[in-house]
């Protein structure tokens, strides 16, 4: 069955590129050129998953974006001009599963819409057990996270990602083994998003971070 994406995009040029390659892929998509649109739009249970431009002209998509949080975990791609390192951060930490600057090769964003929702439908399996490294606890079945016994909220991909590192202490997993495993991402995927996830758990979890960086490979857990 053909899932939904609703493409927030008030450049009808990009939008109809966007469009004509998802529907290459076999997707169905719905069209909104303002924050006011995305908003009707996403009533619409059929949608599975959000195109996001930041630069709306009625509204700035990281309040679309904050929104769509607060109602649940539909699934959201920012694709946006903005390249700052804020606005990646602030993107990320709001929740987006991913953040695509402009320009982008419309065949590549496809690949990502696929793989967010191949990651989405995937049911992971776990005997609920706490994992602990150092100071920090996690526990998968309530997917909360926890630092000498305080609460740190953390978005899904942060959680996704620190489990995955530290349920596989002292191993050393590059970038893109971690787009594959996290994000499930094809190989050929060049992506940031893993450092940028890995310095935001690093900023929450302060000098309890159990996450180092092994220069030139990519990143490992220390040992519980």
């Amino acid at each position: 069955m053909k899932r939904t994406v609703l493409v927030v995009e008030d450049e009808k040029a990009i939008a109809d590129v966007v469009e004509m390659y998802l529907d290459q892929g076999n997707f169905r998509t719905r069209l909104a050129t303002t924050g006011a649109e995305a908003r009707k739009q996403l009533q619409d249970p059929s949608i599975g998953l959000v195109l996001l431009d930041l630069g709306l002209p009625d509204d700035d998509g990281l309040e679309v974006l904050r929104e769509i949080r607060t109602r649940g975990a539909l699934p959201v791609i920012v694709v946006t001009a903005r390249d700052g390192e804020t606005d990646r951060i602030l993107g990320l930490e709001l929740g987006a599963d991913d953040y695509v600057t402009k320009p982008f090769s419309p065949r590549e964003l496809v690949a990502r819409v696929k793989a967010v929702l191949r990651r989405e439908e995937r049911t992971e399996t776990t005997d609920g057990t706490p994992v602990v490294a150092g100071s920090v606890r996690l526990d998968p079945t309530s997917r909360e996270v926890q630092v000498h016994g305080a609460d740190v909220e953390l978005t899904r991909k942060e959680f996704d990602l620190l489990a995955y590192l530290v349920a596989r202490p002292g191993r050393v997993l590059s970038r893109t083994q971690l787009l594959e495993a996290v994000w499930g991402y094809p190989d050929d995927v060049d992506s940031r998003t893993v450092d940028v996830h890995i310095a935001q758990l690093r900023r929450k979890l302060g000098d309890s971070c159990p996450l180092k960086t092994v220069r030139g490979v990519g990143y490992k857990a220390d040992g519980g």
